[in-house]
């Protein structure tokens, strides 16, 4: 119990620094979500707060208008882990902030966001999937609700690694429905963010770019975190020897000389990643290829930075 506290305490701990110094270096933050998006004027009343009073018009026409938003509240975000066994990659990494592997990236990368938007009391939830939808709780702002999120994502950064003692089952990726569902679940104009390698099967591509874009036909902003480890996934640099090859999510184990499949591997590799960054640009989806290898923070404060500017 008390390994399992301190545990805790680590993942709370290093979202706070991590956010303490990012605001502390830049004054602002970059996922406040107030909807600023216009919709009418009408006239303003006596009395009533002159907060939205449009003063240019005022100095037009010499009248009181008062602009009025289709929707004034604060962000809703639902921050989507895949947890699929795929994310397990590479399987030293679990648990290790400095070197992790794609699944402790996503979890530390999540806890940072609690963290920043609990600040703002901006409302967030937890989706897991992998086959489907393991979990997902509904958008809160506290700190209560924070501490929850990240005892749920300790324990998955305390699950066995297959091969373990007491692993758990295998996952497979099929998280199509799942964003579908967060799609048509979610509050109008929230915004999500996935973490996921999107390493599913070829007739499953279509259906995941169908996926994404369903949550941008409802209006929601989607941020994509294409989370991979570039050298042993994207460049596939091992050791030109025998190797043996272990699937994650089916136990299929293959034997091969890295050097007979590296061309063709890189060139499907690199030919589906551009599809897919392709795809998300014309969705309008802010696409972030993440490198695990680089370690959490060599990844995740820049894109803030970069975002921060953006807005």
């Amino acid at each position: 119990m008390f390994e399992d506290l301190e545990r805790y305490k680590s993942l709370d701990f290093y979202a706070r620094q991590t956010v303490e110094g990012f605001i502390a270096g830049l004054h602002r933050s970059p996922f406040h979500g107030f909807s600023v998006e216009f919709a009418e004027h009408r006239q303003y009343s006596q009395g009533e707060s002159t907060r939205n009073i449009d003063w240019k018009l005022y100095g037009r026409t010499d009248k009181l208008f008062v602009k009025r938003y289709e929707e004034e509240t604060n962000l809703r975000c639902q921050l989507v882990i895949d947890h699929s066994s795929s994310m397990l990659l590479p399987p030293e990494g679990q648990g290790n902030i400095q070197h992790p592997n794609k699944l402790t990236f996503a979890c530390y990368a999540a806890a940072v966001l609690t963290e920043l938007m609990v600040r703002q009391r901006d409302a967030f939830g937890l989706s897991l999937v992998s086959e489907g939808i393991d979990l997902q709780t509904d958008c809160r702002s506290s700190r209560a609700f924070q501490q929850y999120v990240l005892q749920l994502l300790e324990a998955e950064l305390r699950s066995p690694l297959p091969g373990q003692r007491n692993e758990q089952p295998r996952k497979g990726t099929q998280i199509t429905e799942a964003l579908h569902l967060t799609a048509e679940r979610l509050h109008k104009r929230s915004m999500v963010v996935i973490f996921t390698d999107a390493i599913v099967k070829p007739s499953d591509r279509d259906p995941l770019l169908d996926a994404l874009r369903h949550l941008r036909h409802c209006k929601h902003e989607v941020l994509f975190f294409h989370t991979l480890h570039k050298g042993q996934e994207v460049e596939f640099d091992f050791s030109n020897r025998p190797t043996e090859f272990i699937d994650l999510e089916s136990g299929r184990r293959l034997k091969v000389q890295p050097s007979e499949v590296m061309e063709r591997y890189r060139e499907t590799m690199l030919s589906q990643t551009a599809d897919l960054k392709q795809h998300t640009i014309q969705y309008r989806i802010d696409y972030q290829p993440v490198d695990v290898g680089l370690g959490t923070e060599q990844v995740l404060l820049p894109y803030l930075l970069k975002r921060s500017r953006h807005n």
